[in-house]
């Protein structure tokens, strides 16, 4: 299922795009569906910098998918790769509760749309495979897997609009 997200952010480019690489964890507070945001691993490399972030996700859990998920969906690793050189970012995120189940992976795009203004377009895929999730039997896989990509797609793309607001907030209270 695709997941595509643009929102326009009323800072230039390198602050915005700079924010989203190196302030993550300074955003939390300006996120109301994340409890926090770890730094795991970070190579510097040039103009291409690669994280490993630990997210925890909060939310409720429809009662649909409630019977196959846990608590450890909310939580993920962002494996990042952000290019300086051109303001993108490729990523993949990775649920460890459902390694062999979850695929995310896509690429965010920073442009300065006007002056002062950066326009972020966020795409990618999502795919689930509901017959590697414990407990889901395998007769009804075929009709769990659109429920639960339905479900997180439907929470993912309002989260990643609001990290964008965050994003704006937070440069605010920076001047």
């Amino acid at each position: 299922m695709k997941i595509e997200v643009t929102a326009d952010i009323a800072f230039p480019r390198d602050r915005v795009f700079a924010a989203y690489r190196d302030n993550l964890v300074d955003l939390v507070p300006y996120l109301h569906n994340v409890r926090g945001i770890s730094v795991t691993s970070r190579v510097d490399e040039g103009a291409l910098v690669k994280f490993v972030n630990r997210w925890k996700g909060g939310g409720e859990i429809p009662g649909v998918v409630r019977k196959f998920l846990s608590e450890d969906l909310l939580e993920w690793d962002d494996v990042a790769t952000w290019n300086a050189n051109d303001f993108s970012c490729q990523w993949q995120t990775i649920v460890p509760a459902f390694k062999d189940a979850v695929d995310a992976r896509g690429h965010n795009t920073f442009t300065e749309t006007r002056p002062g203004v950066t326009t972020l377009r966020i795409s990618g895929d999502l795919k689930v495979d509901a017959a590697k999730i414990k407990g889901v039997p395998r007769l009804l896989a075929g009709t769990v897997s659109p429920v639960v990509e339905t479900f997180l797609v439907s929470a993912i793309k309002p989260n990643l609009a609001s990290v964008a607001q965050g994003v704006e907030k937070f440069l605010r209270s920076k001047g």
